[in-house]
């Protein structure tokens, strides 16, 4: 399977909101960066971190515009990652970068604009 594939199953997992099968798709010693935001390292803080915005939403939803991968395997996303919180959809545009072992996620960068996100939430 290609690792353009797997990110497909990765945003697959996320729109069923299925924080268990996403923390599957991780190294042990993955680093997330979701930047504007300091990185953690470890499923253990990942999943902290997961656990925390997406536990305010009822509902998920990555739309994906565009995927690439690179001769490396590194996948690149274009997305529109949208949350259900209370009544309200919040949408958040997203470039996210993918470094692979083996079948595995062991970088995850999300690259955001926090000010677009906390503006939504009112």
């Amino acid at each position: 399977m290609s690792n353009s594939q797997i990110i497909r199953n990765f945003i697959a997992a996320w729109n069923k909101k299925d924080i268990d099968k996403v923390m599957g798709f991780f190294t042990d010693d993955c680093v997330y960066h979701n930047i504007p935001v300091a990185p953690v390292s470890g499923t253990k803080a990942i999943r902290g971190v997961i656990d925390g915005f997406s536990g305010m939403a009822s509902q998920i939803e990555w739309e994906l515009h565009q995927i690439a991968e690179n001769e490396a395997g590194v996948v690149l996303t274009e997305r529109v990652d949208k949350f259900l919180i209370g009544e309200k959809w919040v949408s958040l545009p997203v470039m996210g970068s993918f470094e692979f072992e083996g079948d595995k996620i062991s970088a995850w960068r999300d690259y955001f604009d926090m000010n677009q996100f906390q503006s939504q939430l009112g």
